[in-house]
């Protein structure tokens, strides 16, 4: 939380903090000197204020290190400001001898700019790292974009805006002012209706077709609003990005009569300016700033819960549902992430998982569920539930919440279901469950009642749901991207097993368990003493692996940034699962790596796959002919360059990325379209 100060100590610190630095920044110490065309040119007005002045130009030169071009407008300054050029050198000065105000002021020097990006700058700001470069690259990276801003917290630590509304009555707000900087609402990438003048950086192009600001709205206020909603009238977009941040003293140069008066009148003329456009505007309404928010509608929006944030590695169904999430974002839908319990993984860790544009619920919970969904009653137009077990976990909440929801547009997505999974256990073991197949089965399906589509990963899984009397199934399985630019089997060695455990019921426990006790003695036999087995991936700091890290053959690799290396390292990948459902990712994830498997038949029929041909399988009650698969592909150069060819063209056709974003987009448009 913030330091517990009023805003009106940290602004008084702001301002000391200004004066104390003033020292330092005097005589010429501040450079904008430059000999190369300028890529960024900055408009600041300033009408006194000559410390605060300083330092936002010195905050401006230490952001950002390209050649830029300086334009300060001196509106009327009786104070240092009026010889500023005396202390900073490369600037241009625009001289006025009264205050001729913000508006004004910014239009006075537009003639002046020469760089093919224009940022409007206040004089009172403290930008943070790489406010200025995240600004250019998001400008720069599509064609639409007319104009962006960013993050604006004020002195005492809380936010000014995440971007700003513009609501149906003509009145504006700063999405989530008064919120921590952190919060899951400003930490994602959006178009808006407008983003403030504090830091608005605008094609220098659109500018000069609009003629920059309208000075109906001098010297004040609500001015940059109207640019951002001409700028959208030409088709351009306005995108708030919250790696632009930086901190405003907020209303420096006036007083809060004055201030009021203008924003009273401005609202007025703004109102009748863009009546047209106001119209399709939302009401003002608390519950409705998250649609709000957005500045147009998407294709809808998604609320996706999943048992946890489904960060990549740690599999187990997770990485599917990552995809998932990137193929809505990039369908065009908006995209809310909601975890069922709490995550513990870093801000650095859970930004980097999901595409900038999905907002990610990282500081909530299931216990938070239902006073979120009633705070965004009206807001999301689909919810895609993963896994079965989080149906029947959120029934109560969903049905409490029933009037707030898109109560007939939710996706089950069973992932793997747990009776499948429990019935090769008992089959392993030999022992005989309580209840038969069908009661059990029947019971785990009973809250897909909610769903108005249902997905299964496999077909196998499907035929099961759709016997059951599910009639809306819809089959996902996961998306991958042959990579066969990897080295030739006389490059590589060992045997690699890549997985991820979570519990000590995890099926890759007992694969890993099983196959060093079994297997891996009979290899080192045969290989030699030189032989590794390499394990990589995420494991649960509650689950012992004691014994395999200390075996002497066995290479504890533990979670890697990326896996592709890996893989390419290993001649062999090992899938010895001996109880499961769903379709493992790992097994075809290590065939997108150009690593040929073996594995157990089990693997191999949920993934409907052919022995001998896209794999080899072996029987996981038979360790010596497990073994003799192995290192059937270890030795079998043909043999290997074979199953590899063959898993790969197998991958590429049937997890093409492409394919799998039509797919879900074909689930989406089942759950939009009327019955």
């Amino acid at each position: 939380a913030p330091p517990p100060v009023t805003e009106e100590q940290a602004r008084a610190l702001f301002r000391h903090m200004c004066a104390v630095r003033l020292p330092l920044l005097l005589d010429g110490r501040i450079d904008f000197t430059t000999d190369a065309p300028p890529e960024l040119s900055v408009i600041i007005v300033a009408h006194n204020q000559f410390e605060m002045t300083l330092s936002t130009l010195a905050s401006l030169r230490a952001n950002h290190h390209g050649p830029m071009q300086v334009l300060l407008v001196d509106s009327g300054s009786r104070d240092g400001v009026a010889s500023i050029e005396r202390h900073v050198r490369g600037i241009e000065v625009l001289r006025h001898a009264g205050n001729i105000g913000f508006v004004r002021g910014c239009n006075a020097a537009l003639p002046h700019v020469r760089a093919p990006a224009t940022l409007f700058l206040n004089n009172d700001v403290d930008l943070q790292y790489g406010a200025v470069a995240a600004a250019l690259s998001r400008l720069a990276a599509a064609e639409t974009t007319g104009a962006v801003g960013g993050r604006v917290v004020r002195t005492h630590g809380l936010l000014q805006e995440a971007g700003s509304i513009v609501w149906r009555d003509g009145s504006v707000q700063g999405y989530m002012r008064d919120a921590h900087p952190a919060v899951p609402e400003a930490g994602f990438v959006r178009k808006v209706d407008f983003c403030s003048g504090v830091f608005l950086m605008v094609r220098t192009e659109i500018l000069q077709v609009l003629d920059g600001f309208d000075e109906s709205f001098a010297p004040a206020y609500f001015e940059e609003t109207d640019l951002c909603l001409r700028i959208r009238a030409l088709g351009y977009q306005i995108i708030y990005d919250p790696a632009i941040c930086l901190v405003h003293y907020e209303c420096a140069t006036s007083d809060a009569t004055s201030a009021a008066r203008l924003i009273a009148r401005n609202s007025t003329v703004f109102t009748r300016k863009h009546a047209a456009a106001l119209r399709r505007r939302p009401l003002r309404h608390a519950t409705l700033q998250a649609r709000a928010r957005h500045a147009d509608g998407g294709r809808g929006h998604v609320l996706f819960i999943e048992d946890r944030l489904p960060l990549r590695y740690l599999g187990s169904g997770f990485t599917r549902s990552n995809d998932i999430i990137a193929a809505l974002a990039a369908l065009g839908y908006r995209v809310t992430v909601y975890p069922v319990f709490r995550p513990i993984e870093d801000a650095a860790t859970i930004a980097a998982a999901f595409p900038e544009d999905v907002e990610v619920i990282h500081d909530r919970e299931h216990a938070d569920l239902e006073e979120f969904l009633h705070a965004r009653s009206g807001c999301f137009d689909a919810l895609w539930i993963a896994r079965t077990h989080n149906a029947a976990r959120l029934a109560q909440v969903l049905g409490n919440c029933a009037s707030a929801i898109p109560a007939d547009r939710i996706v089950v997505d069973t992932e793997a279901l747990a009776t499948c999974r429990d019935e090769t256990r008992h089959s392993l073991h030999g022992t005989t469950p309580e209840q038969p197949f069908a009661l059990r089965l029947e019971h785990e399906l009973r809250p897909l009642f909610l769903a108005r589509r249902v997905v299964a990963v496999n077909g196998a899984e499907a035929r099961l749901l759709r016997d059951a009397g599910f009639d809306n199934v819809s089959v996902l399985g996961h998306a991958q991207v042959p990579r066969a630019t990897g080295p030739g089997w006389a490059a590589r060695r060992d045997v690699l097993f890549l997985g991820a455990v979570h519990d000590r019921d995890s099926p890759n426990l007992d694969s890993l368990a099983w196959f060093s006790a079994e297997v891996l003695p009979l290899l080192v036999a045969e290989l030699g003493a030189d032989f590794r087995f390499s394990v990589c991936g995420h494991v649960n700091p509650r689950v012992d692996l004691g014994p395999l890290r200390q075996h002497p053959n066995v290479r504890m690799l533990g979670r890697v940034p990326d896996t592709a290396p890996v893989h390419d390292r290993h001649r062999v990948f090992v899938a010895p699962t001996r109880f499961g459902a769903g379709i493992a990712h790992k097994l075809h994830e290590a065939a997108a790596n150009g690593l040929p498997v073996a594995g157990s038949h089990l693997l191999c029929q949920q993934a409907g796959w052919q022995d001998g041909h896209d794999m080899l399988c072996a029987d996981v009650t038979d360790p010596a002919a497990f073994a003799r698969q192995v290192i059937r592909l270890y030795h079998d150069r043909t043999l290997w360059d074979t199953v590899r060819e063959n898993a790969l063209a197998r991958i590429a056709a049937e997890h093409d990325p492409g394919q799998y974003r039509a797919r879900v987009g074909g689930i989406m448009d089942s759950v939009f379209t009327r019955d």
